[in-house]
């Protein structure tokens, strides 16, 4: 049989491994700034653009998308080519795909700390770059699939069948929720509202975990392991049963995100009920992973990479099981929006993606570079360090979790709560964040030495270029099964019945939750009493997402008696059916803000965005001393998001928006005039006029300012449920 040649491509396998190393830096680095944020709450006083809120969602897609997608990236086009015995399907597809994620990840960089932010998990890039998203991560996948379609091996391996339920289950997931209605160049309103638009994001946001997280690694898992330890995988029938149910009960988990919420009862246990069974297949990779490695451990003592590989996997299984019962409503009602979740997110970043991304670049630059590694030594202690950095961010995390959940619930013997002030909480828990600022400064130290030691080895070696290979041409063989061949092996080689087999199993969970959700009315009842936002509240509510708030505050009110004590009556449906996007939040660094309206006076607010510490004393929330400057709020657009939100159905009439600028002006100044009852505020108010006067500068009303429209928006929450109270 003749042989034919080609070269594997190698550059691009460099590229996305470079720039995950790049961006693995940067990203940890912002992780590491946010945790010390918590300790010093104001380090960047009055610089809008390195706010926590406005930092958060840079430090999240940092991670996620650059670090953690550029690896995947690298993994999957070294090992796609080799599977198949075939260059990639185009050079220039390759190329956009690298180029195209890089700008991307800038524009992220650049955007989210202006605050150019939808505010929704995992999806808070604004529409231009979503749309940007879509067409590089189509051309990824047209990539694979022209690859797949050309290429020299007849069977699929396992690990394609995950890089191929990736790429369709995530192209599903980021078009649907990232829905939106353009109000201008970088901002947009959800289609969805309320209780549909919080289903649909944590259909995306579980599954975001589940499918750039985890498959793609899962397929590198079976892989790189493998060809690390020199052994076949443990169980081939294993892989075959782990795929598909995971892929399928993965889909439906996403509810149980939203537990004790006003989501429909029966789409929270269906997500109860899902979760739990997704045990099963995680722990089955798991084990194939780990029982691959039988009878090398002699090799992982010495070798580096399995060293990361084994530690990885472990936190898969970890992650993968405290997921599900975090999803048991007993649980969950300790664990939700408790630093407990923080734990748990970050085993699986940290172990499992961080660690199998390691792996990867140690055994992938040597053997690319045709050297060896530059210090084993060093990869050892990177390790060792990296370990260390995990088991110091996490436990103080779970310590703190439990730290929480304990004093929110507890009572007095007259009924009262024991810890009545949430800032209780927060200063019992510092000491805890101290030692997570700790373990992020260890793990970050173990990148650096990665990035030494790569840099070394890179120089020592030789220029990667690409690997000259040869295999047979594919001959052709019956469309059929053949005689004797089983189902699933005749599957391996219909890359196309295979894809389409893939999608009827990630779709199914998402219609039977999402459509009726969305369809069917009755599920959603509304409440009469529940009026739109004024055009002063909707411009506050914007300044909200802006800032990132929704990173530390919820706006949903469990059905506990602690929490109902604390903050008010349970969260409702029908309350948010004009709300787009959905705030309901997913951790509490500060209180539950839902039914804060009318709470404290306009000025309490004032003072509390000015200098959080002067009013709560041991707040960890930073002042948002930009909301105060002497500068208009940009209201050019009130007009266009009335319009937009009419059009999403929200019940505004061409009155109320033709007058909407007016009604902003007449319920600002009320405000202001407000704020004048505190002397302290009218003496300030007139010296900054003053001297603005003399300066020969224009003097902007505090009505015009943007911190009277943020007081406006957190005076109406929760206002227009009408809450009886007896004495």
């Amino acid at each position: 049989m003749e042989m034919q040649q080609f070269y594997y491509d190698n550059k691009i396998v460099k590229k996305f491994i470079y720039a995950t190393i790049v961006f693995g830096v940067v990203g940890m680095l912002v992780g590491l700034i946010l945790a010390t944020m918590f300790l010093f709450p104001n380090m960047t006083d009055g610089i809008s653009w390195l706010s926590f809120g406005r930092l958060r969602p840079l430090h999240t897609n940092a991670v996620i998308f650059a670090f953690v997608g550029n690896a995947m990236f690298a993994g999957v086009y070294y090992s796609l080519q080799r599977l198949l015995k075939a260059r990639m399907f185009s050079d220039f597809l390759s190329n956009l795909n690298f180029w195209g994620w890089q700008l991307i990840i800038v524009a992220a960089a650049i955007s989210l700390p202006l605050g150019y932010s939808t505010s929704k998990e995992y999806a808070e890039l604004e529409w231009p770059i979503d749309i940007a998203i879509a067409l590089i991560w189509v051309a990824f996948g047209v990539n694979m699939i022209g690859t797949i379609l050309k290429r020299r091996e007849r069977h699929l391996y396992v690990a394609i069948w995950f890089y191929i339920a990736t790429f369709v289950t995530v192209a599903v997931l980021h078009i649907f929720n990232s829905l939106e209605l353009p109000i201008s160049a970088m901002k947009s309103y959800s289609v969805y509202a309320g209780v549909q638009d919080a289903l649909v994001q944590w259909w995306y946001g579980h599954n975001a975990v589940a499918f750039f997280l985890t498959t793609p690694f899962l397929g590198l898992m079976y892989y790189f392991v493998p060809k690390v330890a020199n052994r076949p995988i443990y169980s081939y029938r294993l892989s075959i049963v782990h795929f598909w149910s995971l892929i399928f009960l993965y889909i439906w988990a996403g509810p149980h995100h939203l537990l004790y919420s006003a989501l429909p009862t029966w789409a929270q246990n269906l997500g109860v009920v899902f979760s739990i069974m997704l045990i099963a297949p995680s722990w089955g990779g798991m084990i194939n992973g780990l029982l691959t490695l039988r009878g090398v451990w002699d090799k992982v003592r010495e070798e580096p990479v399995l060293k990361f590989f084994v530690v990885a996997i472990t936190g898969y299984g970890m992650a993968t099981f405290e997921g599900p019962m975090l999803s048991l409503k007993n649980v969950n009602a300790i664990a939700h929006y408790t630093d407990w979740i923080i734990a748990h997110v970050h085993v699986g970043a940290l172990a499992w993606n961080g660690f199998m991304a390691f792996g990867i670049i140690y055994w992938l630059i040597p053997r690319m570079a045709k050297t060896t590694l530059y210090s084993t030594k060093l990869a050892n202690f990177h390790f060792w360090i990296g370990t260390l950095g995990i088991i110091l961010y996490t436990i103080p995390m779970y310590v703190a979790g439990f730290t929480q959940a304990s004093m929110w619930k507890q009572f007095n013997p007259d009924g009262t709560l024991t810890y009545g002030n949430f800032l209780e909480t927060v200063t019992q828990i510092m000491p805890m964040y101290w030692m997570r600022a700790i373990g992020g400064t260890l793990y970050l130290t173990g990148m650096l030495v990665l990035v030494y030691n790569i840099i070394q080895t890179v120089r020592a070696g030789e220029t990667i270029e690409d690997e000259l290979a040869e295999a047979p041409e594919l001959q052709k063989i019956s469309a059929g099964r053949i005689k004797g061949e089983k189902y699933h092996a005749w599957l391996e080689r219909k890359p196309i019945q295979l894809t389409i087999f893939a999608v009827i199993a990630i779709l199914i969970g998402g219609v039977v939750q999402i459509v009726p959700t969305i369809m069917i009315k009755s599920n959603i009842p509304t409440i009469a009493s529940v009026k739109p936002y004024s055009p002063l509240e909707l411009q506050g509510r914007d300044l909200y997402i802006r800032e990132g708030c929704v990173g530390c505050h919820s706006q949903s009110v469990r059905p506990f008696r602690s929490e109902v004590e604390r903050y008010g009556p349970q969260s409702k449906a029908g309350e948010f059916v004009y709300d787009h996007p959905f705030l309901w939040g997913s951790k509490r660094t500060g209180p539950d803000l839902l039914r804060v309206g009318g709470k404290y006076n306009d000025n309490w607010h004032f003072n509390h965005f000015w200098s959080p510490q002067s009013i709560s004393a041991g707040s960890i929330m930073p002042a948002y001393k930009w909301l105060f400057a002497n500068e208009a709020m940009d209201i050019s657009l009130t007009e266009k998001k009335m319009k937009a939100m009419q059009t999403l159905g929200v019940p505004y009439t061409d009155k109320q928006i033709t007058n909407g600028l007016k009604d902003l002006r007449t319920q600002a100044l009320k405000i202001e005039e407000s704020l004048k009852s505190d002397p302290d505020f009218v003496k300030s108010y007139d010296a900054s006029k003053k001297k603005a006067e003399a300066r020969g500068e224009k003097f902007v009303p505090m009505n015009e300012r943007e911190v009277v429209a943020l007081i406006a928006y957190i005076q109406r929450l929760g206002t227009d449920i009408k809450v009886k109270t007896t004495k």
